[in-house]
Parts: C-alpha cells; structure tokens; sequence
C-alpha cells in the first residue's frame, strides 16, 4: 500500500474527493483521521476499499493512506462498494464498518405485499462487514468474509457501531427502499467480538416517520408511491441522556415530467427522549439541505462540537459545521468554509 510522501503539499477539502465522511479524533497525537472510500486517482492504489486522509488543524490533510481492500479478503462475499466507512474503537481494538455488496448474488424477491411492498422488485446481497486492526491504519482484516454482519437475506447499507448503557454493542442500519419501498432504520445486537449478530433486529422507524417529507410532496402527482429512503444512521448521546440519531434521505419537493416525484439530499435527524435505541423516535426537521448529507458529529481537540457530511451527492466534498446542543435540541451555530473552502 502508497505511504504519503512527507514533502508533498497538504491537501485542502475542495480538492478531497470524500462520500461518506467519517472522522476519528485520535487524541494522543491530535490527529484527526477521515475516512472514505478509496479513490484511486488520489491514494495511488487500485482496488476497492477505504481511505483514511490525515489532519492536525481540519484545514491542511496528507495524501490518504488505504487501509482497506476487498481484493486482500481471503473468500470474501462481495468486492463491490465499500461504503460509508466508519472506524471505531472497541476492546482494545480498531473496527472498521463499510457497506459492501455483490449484484451476482440476488436475493429472493419477496411476494407482493411482504415487508409493505405493493410490486416485485428485484434486489441483491448488500450489507455491511466489520474488519478489525491493531492501528487506526490498518490493515483491516474483514471478521466474517462468508457474510454480512445484518441477516444477510436483507438488503441493507450504512451500519454503525451503538453501545448502550449495558456495554453492549449493537449495529444500526438502513434496510434499502429497494425492499421496503419506505426505507427503514434498524438495530440488531452484535456479539462480543463484533463479527456477528445476536438475536433478530429491531425496527427504530421508518423514512416517512419524518412529517416533512409529506409536506414537500407537489400537486398533480398523487397517485404515485415515492420511494422514502434511509441512509447514514450515526448515534449520538446528548447531554440530558436523549439518544441523537443523524440519518440523510431525500426531499420529496420536485415532480417530473414523467410523474415520477425527486428531490436534493438531505441531512435531518430523529431523538430518543428516553435514551433507548427502541425509541420511541421523534423526527426532527433538517439541519443542512442542497444535496448535503450522510453527516456525522465528532469533537475537535478544543472541545467544539463538529458535524461533517458530503455535499453534492455525485463528486462530494467534505463540508463543516460548528453545532450545539440544547438539551436533546441540535442547531448548526456556522458553517466553517474558511477549512472546508465553502460551496
């Protein structure tokens, strides 16, 4: 794998290509490390996988490093994807959760009328696979190449890591609109070791629980059944012991010629008032809008409350934005273009 070459230029978030951003805040060397699927055309390496760029200050990044390739995983289910990487600390370890997925393994298609389904829709194995490190720079070695984490008869994407009060580790999920037409959030426990799961998953809610989107819907288009999709789940404990949930889908805001309804990304976000993954969950009206989202929350080294998400959703860059929490109440305070060069 390419090591950064130390006299190379820093590069700046305009010129990162970065989907699905996620930052580990590695204390000990104030190094922030951003996660993102491997681009070849910038880390040098072939293959897919993950990418971890490098930063002291937000501002100034090293070339990235990759620190994950499916073609490394002896047996492994899927090659394609390898999304949403996120990298979490667990039992001494470094754990690496990333979206893969295989079009030559299709799925059973469900009967008209399963899971909510009016129609047959055909879809395929996806899911997300835990890889494990010594080194927040891998090598990630994949736990379970056989399977995803989630059922694997489920076609779901963008899981991440949740431990409750307990200590025990569950993985949250969004199961595809491919399968439930109005994409779901999901939860299951995973095992000690996080190569498996425990037990059935639990529903949390669903993409049109947010009663925003229904407002959005134009005239002239009411007979049709638009797709509400979940996507980027990362939780968040609050202050007052609320579970915060960040989760991206689309507004239903625009019709088309053709009658079909769309609409630009969206980052929004939902609460546990009672603090327990099963909810209830109470959605919560949007943070960002213009195509922006798959955002997480990290703190900078001086204690500020960060949220980063992509935006555009084709050929993103990274975005920030100081927040603030009120109580289980998150509020954007400003958008830092001045480290992320604005746009």
């Amino acid at each position: 794998m390419r090591l950064p070459d130390a006299t190379e230029p820093p590069m700046r978030l305009p010129d990162m290509p970065l989907h699905d951003p996620f930052v580990v805040a590695d204390e000990p060397p104030r190094t922030y490390h951003l996660y993102t699927s491997n681009v070849p055309s910038v880390s040098g390496v072939d293959g897919t996988g993950t990418m971890v760029y490098r930063s002291h200050d937000l501002r100034d990044w090293t070339r990235p490093v990759v620190v994950f390739l499916t073609a490394e995983q002896e047996g492994i289910w899927a090659t394609d994807g390898a999304w949403a990487p996120e990298v979490h600390a667990w039992d001494g370890r470094y754990y690496l959760f990333t979206t893969l997925h295989n079009a030559d393994r299709p799925l059973p298609v469900p009967p008209p009328n399963q899971w909510g389904v009016p129609f047959r829709t055909p879809t395929h194995m996806r899911g997300t696979v835990t890889a494990v490190s010594d080194s927040l720079l891998g090598p990630f070695t994949v736990l379970d190449p056989a399977r995803p984490v989630p059922p694997e008869r489920l076609m779901t994407l963008d899981g991440t890591l949740y431990v409750d009060p307990s200590g025990q580790p569950w993985m949250v999920y969004a199961h595809e609109w491919l399968q439930t037409i109005d994409g779901t959030m999901e939860a299951v426990r995973l095992a000690p070791d996080l190569s498996g799961t425990v037990g059935d998953p639990v529903y949390l809610f669903k993409a049109s629980d947010a009663p925003w989107t229904a407002e959005q819907i134009p005239a002239g288009v009411p007979h049709q059944l638009p797709p509400y999709i979940t996507d980027g789940p990362q939780l968040y404990r609050t202050p007052d012991g609320s579970l915060l949930m960040l989760w991206s889908t689309y507004e239903k805001n625009t019709a088309g010629q053709d009658g079909t309804i769309s609409g630009g990304y969206v980052q929004t976000y939902a609460v546990s008032r009672s603090g327990d993954i099963q909810g209830p969950w109470r959605q919560h009206r949007p943070l960002v809008r213009d195509d922006s989202g798959h955002g997480m929350l990290f703190r900078t080294f001086d204690g500020q409350l960060m949220m980063i998400l992509h935006r555009p959703f084709e050929n993103a860059r990274g975005k920030l934005y100081e927040m603030e929490l009120r109580g289980h109440e998150l509020e954007v305070l400003r958008r830092r273009d001045d480290l992320d060069g604005g746009g």
